[in-house]
């Protein structure tokens, strides 16, 4: 298997992006060339209140919907404070760039993007308790580090072509 060499790029917004907001952004940056993964990040948005004296009332939270990102619905589960894209490492330069000029023309407030490593890069204890032994074959690379042992795979995670 042929092991691709990556960075991450973190775009950290000034402000928490709206749905639509995020949903734009999403679609231009994904379109870009070297795009491997993208992670959202950002405070929950629970579907309940889980605490207090309406617990267990529904939470109507106007950003809690689902966004469309190139064809596909992703429901938004968290409000959108930073976006983390997985991009390959010679298509770094050219990636920042475009973003720069994509962000420059949709957000009207200032933003932060940077390069590094971000998201965990080797398997974790995390991945063995969801996937089990020898499972590097069997799952998917990009998913390495991404995982909630205790979460469903389809809840958190979308894959877009």
């Amino acid at each position: 298997m042929e092991v691709i060499k990556a960075t991450d790029v973190k775009i950290f917004p000034d402000r928490i992006l709206k749905p639509k907001t995020a949903e734009k952004i999403l679609n231009e940056l994904i379109s870009l060339d070297g795009v491997l993964r993208v992670l959202l990040n950002g405070e929950k948005l629970p579907t309940v209140v889980t605490m207090g004296p309406a617990k267990g009332a529904p939470v109507n939270h106007t950003d809690r919907t689902t966004i469309n990102v190139k064809g596909n619905d992703v429901p938004l589960q968290v409000s959108v404070g930073e976006i983390i894209l997985t991009v390959q490492l010679d298509k770094l330069d050219d990636f920042v760039e475009k973003a720069n000029e994509i962000l420059d023309d949709i957000l009207n407030f200032g933003f932060t993007i940077t390069t590094g490593i971000f998201t965990k890069t080797t398997t974790s204890v995390s991945d063995y308790m969801k996937y089990g032994e020898d499972f590097e074959g069997r799952v998917d690379s990009r998913l390495i580090g991404l995982v909630d042992p205790n979460a469903k795979s389809t809840d958190t995670i979308r894959y877009i072509r």
